[in-house]
């Protein structure tokens, strides 16, 4: 039989905004340390490499599905690739020898730069060898409408295991199941919005009768509002808001989330909240760096929020809704400027924003496609935040690729309009990873901010130093909210 399927309203977004100058592919840079998949001449044995892979492909079956599209609505589909070659995905190149980091991210920033081929599965893996220090690298590529950050790092789990010497299957054997022709996804597509009407019906009449329903129908519309109303008070325009071109610049840095952890045991707030508390202070180093102005500068991070449950932990697709946090990039005291951050966020965190999210969604699930992606492109164009800042938890345990032990994962996510600066971040094995993507042309500049994080994590753990040692006056702390007594 004939096989499909359909996109959600989110997951189609991200096709939609895609255009020449905005690729939207999120990416990883995988390092790996020993040389247990060399030949006998030195090089990387990327047959067996290819079979490894191969032999997970049917634990992510949309790795083999391409998009079609349904006659006169133009949503997009899921479909099996007959003519699937796993050679073209699995790509192999080299440095010149001794590679250096440095060359490594200016590869990365090309690959990033190319748009995937919509012709074909939606994915790119890069085998790096060349790398000094009898080191080699993945570089992943998967469009943003296959997986988010958090189904990005169950698919490493696929690929990689936590047990460096095992057995390696052979691959399972596969056949595409049949497309649909275009007359069976244009009738399916007419039943389906034949039907929203009803639905919809429906929907009311719970609403209606179901206090609650009701009740969620009020959240959902308060987080609606809040999730448009930074779109209706524009942020400052900095140097990292430009008209964003097709090229890219990639660079990284690490620290230890043990680290992190003694800043916000002496600090307050959550990890998190030291990563922007972080990320607030290297902008003010940087911006501060190219002469800018930092008096009444409002500057907010769009950040992504995981709405995944349990039950679909392991599932490909997006799962996610967003926060708008600003950042007190304007206060130079560090203790103060981690202060503003947590009781910011602890405000966020009690608002219904990430609800808005998903409300808009379901809105364009019930109309047309295309709601969501004129959304996200007229709240671009108002400047609602000025750079995205992810954070994704990652395995805590050591992973290995056919022996060979994975030491640093960095992430890459994509740039969107006005927007010339993202910055992720993947905790894995006791370490955090941050990966910067910048717009090439303005961003020339990029490891400058790359060394302003640095010092401004440790100017944190400085101040964390001396509070801890009676040297400093410790930061209010948040008071705990009392729990109801049980009814």
């Amino acid at each position: 039989m004939a096989y499909y399927e359909r996109l959600t309203a989110l997951d189609a977004s991200f096709l939609g905004i895609e255009d020449e100058n905005l690729h939207m592919h999120v990416g990883g840079v995988l390092m790996f340390e020993d040389a247990s998949v060399r030949t006998p001449d030195g090089g990387l044995d990327i047959v067996r490499m290819r079979a490894a892979i191969a032999s997970r492909l049917h634990l992510v079956p949309r790795f083999r599905q391409k998009i079609t599209r349904v006659p006169w609505e133009g949503a997009p589909v899921w479909v099996d690739d007959d003519s699937f070659r796993l050679a073209y995905h699995v790509r192999h190149t080299a440095l010149p020898r001794p590679g250096s980091d440095r060359i490594l991210k200016r590869l990365v920033g090309r690959i990033m730069s190319q748009a995937l081929d919509r012709k074909r599965p939606l994915w790119e893996m890069w085998v790096v060898e060349g790398l000094d220090a009898d080191r080699f690298a993945l570089i992943s590529k998967v469009h943003h409408c296959m997986i988010d950050g958090v189904s990005g790092a169950d698919l490493m789990s696929v690929i990689l295991s936590p047990f460096q010497h095992e057995d390696l299957p052979s691959a399972e054997p596969w056949t595409a199941r049949p497309r649909p022709t275009r007359s069976h996804l244009f009738a399916d597509a007419l039943v389906r919005r034949l039907d929203q009407p009803r639905e919809a019906a429906r929907t009311l009449y719970d609403t209606y009768n179901d206090p609650e329903i009701r009740q969620e129908f009020v959240d959902r519309a308060t987080g609606l509002l809040q999730a448009f109303a930074p779109a209706l008070v524009p942020t400052s325009k900095t140097p990292v808001n430009v008209d964003v071109g097709p090229h890219r610049r990639f660079d990284w840095t690490e620290m230890r989330i043990g680290d992190l952890k003694s800043v916000k045991n002496v600090l307050g707030g959550t990890l998190n909240d030291v990563v922007l508390a972080t990320v607030s202070g290297a902008l003010r180093l940087f911006l501060e760096r190219r002469g800018e102005p930092l008096d009444n500068l409002e500057v907010r991070a769009m950040c992504p929020v995981s709405v995944r449950t349990q039950d679909e932990r392991g599932t490909l697709g997006n799962k996610v809704s967003q926060l708008t946090v600003p950042l007190p990039i304007g206060i130079d005291d560090p203790i103060r400027r981690m202060e503003a951050v947590w009781k910011t966020t602890a405000g966020l965190k009690e608002s219904k924003q990430a609800l808005g999210g998903e409300v808009l969604t379901a809105i364009s699930e019930w109309t047309v496609p295309n709601v969501l992606v004129q959304a996200v492109r007229l709240a671009a164009r108002t400047r609602p935040y000025n750079l995205v800042v992810t954070n994704v938890p990652g395995p805590q345990l050591p992973l290995y690729f056919l022996g060979a032990r994975m030491t640093a994962s960095f992430p890459v996510v994509p740039l969107f309009e006005q927007m010339g600066l993202a910055i992720g971040l993947f905790s894995y094995d006791g370490g955090l990873y941050w990966g910067l993507n910048g717009e090439w042309e303005h961003l020339p500049d990029l490891h400058e901010l790359v060394l302003a994080i640095d010092a401004s994590f440790r100017e944190l753990q400085q101040v964390a130093a001396e509070v801890a040692a009676g040297e400093r006056k410790p930061p209010l702390r948040r008071t705990p909210r009392r729990k109801r007594a049980a009814s």
